[in-house]
């Protein structure tokens, strides 16, 4: 089977609007909560969220553009044009017909979606606007990114809540592995920093009431009651490793396995028990053909809610043991919850900790939930040199996803 490597990176985040912005971040510990600026959320009893700073589209994108893409698929643009800058694919070396897209997103345009319904509710049908289908539809940053990029490969959108872009991942490395495409572009965006959104969430109490940054979003923490919600994407350029040394690229890291699943138990609740987390775990490994015992990092889905953290607790359990010297943590509580964005930005995350052997702390924790038997990174810990991590996401649903990736090694 052929070999998938990965030869671009793009990052959107609450705590960096690029990829070395976000490393660093991610180093320093660094919190990106603020008090919402975006409306006036008092009423949702919700205070904070990972808003993205000086974000300028105007870097990759034209005034154009941003009039006619929502912020979702504007995100996603801003992401993958660092990707492709990076990875310098282009019509010489790479064949259209064998470039895809398979893009994550959990809920799509809701802010163009919000703002239309609000304008036909007060001002008539007659009123909407003829860009609110083509802007607000979830395929829309796929298709944007196809067409941007001339690539004439598979072209689709994975909606599968928390779980999207890291299914996207998973599903565009099968394209490579399986001989259907050279090269995709795969990762999530989200915007959903909105009235919608925020009440939404808050209505099912997912979202953390806490006003203190540094207490909102506190995986694996006793204390944890809830996500704080984040917005950006992540983009990642993947090539089969024949593709990426032809033309002599600059390989980040190899994506080695992908295991899927569902728990078919609730459409908001987790599985207290783990047993599908656990088996998309285990079929991550099979097909990477390593051992729970080879594998020294875990990116978490860790939400900061009680059912979340304590399920995926067991279901690590499950496959690594409970003594295990697996080290876990969960960059949700740096960017917060980027929801159909998530697993991609945590992807980078975990690719960035295998080049530096540097491993993301998981920040804020006082008190571990003795109910929650994993291994923490912290301060003590957190430089290791390691081979092999997974990156988990699982989504309201039952949607579990989980991706197995190798540090590159010449």
């Amino acid at each position: 089977m052929t070999r998938v490597v990965v030869t671009g990176l793009g990052a959107l985040t609450p705590i960096g609007n690029d990829v070395a912005s976000f490393e660093a971040g991610l180093n320093s510990q660094k919190i990106g909560f603020e008090p919402i600026t975006y409306f006036d959320a008092d009423s949702s009893g919700v205070t904070l969220a990972g808003q993205l700073d000086n974000f300028d589209p105007l870097l990759f994108l034209t005034k154009k553009d941003t009039k006619r893409m929502d912020a979702f698929t504007l995100y996603a643009m801003y992401a993958t044009a660092q990707a492709m800058e990076q990875a310098g694919i282009d019509d010489k070396n790479t064949n259209n017909d064998r470039f895809g897209v398979i893009w994550g997103t959990g809920i799509g345009g809701l802010t163009t979606i919000q703002e239309q319904v609000i304008k036909w509710h007060e001002k008539g049908l007659d009123r909407v606007s003829p860009m609110f289908i083509p802007t607000s539809i979830a395929n829309m940053a796929a298709g944007n990114i196809s067409i941007r990029y001339h690539a004439q490969g598979i072209s689709t959108t994975i909606v599968t809540a928390c779980a999207s872009s890291t299914n996207a991942i998973g599903e565009a490395f099968r394209q490579i592995k399986d001989g259907y495409a050279d090269v995709m572009i795969a990762g999530g965006s989200e915007a959903a920093i909105n009235e919608s959104g925020i009440a939404g969430f808050a209505a099912i109490s997912t979202l953390s009431t806490t006003t203190a940054p540094e207490k909102a979003s506190i995986p694996f923490d006793q204390n944890r009651n809830g996500f704080v919600m984040g917005e950006g994407s992540g983009s990642l350029v993947l090539e089969s490793l024949e593709h990426a040394q032809s033309r002599g690229a600059h390989i980040l890291g190899e994506i080695v396995g992908y295991g899927t699943s569902s728990d078919a138990y609730h459409i908001t609740s987790p599985d207290p028990s783990g047993d599908q987390a656990a088996r998309a775990m285990e079929l991550a490994l099979s097909e990477a053909e390593i051992s729970p015992e080879q594998v020294g990092y875990i990116n978490a889905h860790g939400t900061s809610t009680k059912a979340n953290d304590l399920a995926e607790s067991k279901a690590i359990n499950q496959v690594f043991g409970q003594n295990s010297n697996v080290l876990v943590s969960s960059t949700k509580s740096m960017t917060g919850h980027l929801l159909g964005a998530a697993g991609a930005v945590e992807a980078i995350a975990t690719i960035l900790a295998l080049n530096s052997e540097l491993l993301p702390i998981n920040v804020g924790v006082t008190q571990q939930d003795p109910d929650c038997k994993v291994n923490l990174v912290n301060k003590q810990n957190c430089q290791q040199k390691i081979d092999y991590a997974i990156s988990n996401s699982f989504g309201f649903g039952g949607h579990n996803a989980v991706i197995a990736l190798k540090r590159w090694d010449d």
